[in-house]
């Protein structure tokens, strides 16, 4: 149960202002996603549908680090791939995927993929992640493997194939790729990417040191019931989202 006294996702009084609010949430986990070392070179986006033209979305430049993306840097993109604001190119990969997650989801506002340290070497094992921790329960029966890499994503037939995997379910595994994580809001896909990370991270590690302990399911399902919900993954990005921009409120220009 939410508790009465919690901050509540907001409420928007026009268009104008619901598409600002994903513009600056989306800066804002480009820089988070940089100071979590989730950059490798050129690789790596998140996406936040407008809310007014449902067909297209707000991304990164290509080529652009992601600790320097600002509001006004952010690409539109509508459903031809075609660059409607801005003036840089979009990355065709991020396309490929994200147009079909986005088609496939209506509920999706938002999906997130990186070539995170952590995550890229756990999907190298073409494994779920097992539910080790609290914090990893968010994903229990909730994720799901694309066991079929076959290069670099840059035809729309392979992101429909990510998004008849990935399902009804928060994150995807991309063997031999990544994580991609997605969610309701902005807030939402970005804390389930940094999470997911972690969790990689901290089974890479326990079963590096031993045999790890794992959640029985009934304590799993339980579990992910208390901390794998839309709100729990809104609200934790709450507190990251305040540090990154009392730290560098140039994001939001």
């Amino acid at each position: 149960m939410i508790q009465p006294n919690l901050p509540q996702p907001p409420v928007f009084g026009s268009v104008q202002e619901e598409r600002l609010h994903r513009q600056q949430r989306l800066a804002a986990a480009f820089r988070l996603f940089a100071r979590y070392g989730f950059d490798e070179g050129v690789a790596g986006h998140i996406t936040a549908r407008d809310p007014e033209l449902i067909d297209h979305f707000w991304v990164n430049p290509f080529g652009m680090y992601f600790g320097h993306i600002r509001v006004s840097d952010l690409l539109l993109v509508n459903h031809k791939g075609e660059v409607v604001k801005g003036d840089r190119p979009v990355n065709a990969a991020a396309f490929a995927i994200h147009s079909q997650i986005h088609q496939a989801r209506p509920d999706v506002v938002a999906a997130a993929h990186a070539h995170s340290l952590y995550g890229k070497t756990w999907a190298s094992l073409g494994r779920l992640l097992d539910p080790i921790t609290q914090d990893a329960c968010s994903f229990y029966e909730d994720h799901a493997l694309f066991d079929d890499y076959t290069g670099v994503v840059l035809d729309t037939s392979e992101g429909q194939r990510i998004g008849t995997i990935l399902g009804e379910r928060k994150a995807a595994i991309l063997r031999n790729h990544g994580l991609l994580t997605v969610g309701h809001s902005v807030d939402e896909a970005a804390w389930w990417f940094i999470t997911m990370d972690r969790s990689c991270q901290t089974q890479l590690a326990a079963e590096a040191a031993g045999k790890p302990v794992v959640i029985p399911h009934e304590v799993a399902q339980l579990t992910f019931s208390q901390v794998g919900s839309h709100y729990m993954g809104w609200f934790s990005f709450q507190s990251l989202y305040d540090k990154i921009v009392r730290e560098e409120p140039d994001l939001l220009e």
